[in-house]
């Protein structure tokens, strides 16, 4: 179990790269003028390579928002982003987005896979966006299948397969660059007990085999898991947990 403390010790303080340095990041949204949704206000957070970190937090506290700051998907009022040592919040579009091909890896609670496309495409076109020839995509891709245990799904249509079993083509898809950062918005938020086992499982091999995570959820089990919880409230990080042990 987890620990609630006020302050805790950080991977990265004895030299470990920093994956993931947001310092001072703030996001305001919409409203007039006069009253802007103010969903990332200060932020501070710093994640170690190969560290396992889960943001908790009630809906609209800006976990979400967050992500998409990692990501390179919102550029961000004020702050600075950088990710594998590379500055995310100063760089341009275009600079964001090969940003984001080259390190970050995201998986979505909706999974957003192409549902024309069957398990096996869906990873495959990520590979090909990432530059591979189509027989490698393909052959990375089955590859990426089998690391989930959907091998035998890959010509799978996405209609036939569980919440469970999609969001793991989600997470292969997530992998097909070899990202240095897993991103992983709510992954859990629209699958059944089993389902979300299956993926807290998933994520934990991942980890342990060195990926590097950045997890946003309100399961507590599935945070449980992470090497360290951080805790959000209107738009910062207002207590950390670390694992006992």
């Amino acid at each position: 179990m987890a620990a609630l403390s006020s302050s805790a010790t950080r991977l990265g303080e004895d030299g470990t790269m920093d994956v993931v340095r947001a310092h001072g990041v703030h996001k305001s949204f919409g409203g007039s003028a006069d009253l802007p949704v103010r969903a990332l206000r200060g932020l501070d957070l710093e994640v170690a390579s190969g560290e396992f970190v889960a943001v908790v937090g009630p809906s609209g506290c800006g976990k979400s928002t967050l992500v998409n700051a990692l990501a390179g998907l919102l550029p961000i009022d004020s702050g600075e982003i950088s990710i594998a040592g590379e500055p995310m919040s100063s760089a341009s579009d275009d600079e964001r987005t090969d940003m984001r091909l080259r390190h970050v890896g995201i998986v979505f609670q909706q999974y957003n896979l192409l549902s024309a496309l069957s398990a096996l495409d869906n990873v495959a076109l990520a590979c090909r966006i990432g530059g591979a020839g189509r027989r490698d995509a393909e052959r990375r891709a089955r590859d990426l299948l089998s690391l989930v245990a959907l091998g035998t799904k890959a010509d799978t249509s996405l209609g036939a397969l569980s919440g469970g079993q999609r969001q793991r083509v989600g997470i292969a898809r997530a992998l097909a660059n070899e990202p240095t950062l897993l991103l992983a918005d709510e992954p859990t938020g629209a699958l059944d007990s089993t389902g979300a086992e299956e993926i807290g499982s998933l994520l934990t091999r991942l980890h342990d085999g060195g990926l590097t995570i950045v997890l946003v959820t309100h399961d507590l089990g599935l945070a449980d898991t992470a090497d360290r919880i951080e805790r959000m409230s209107d738009g910062r990080l207002v207590t950390e947990a670390v694992i006992a042990g």
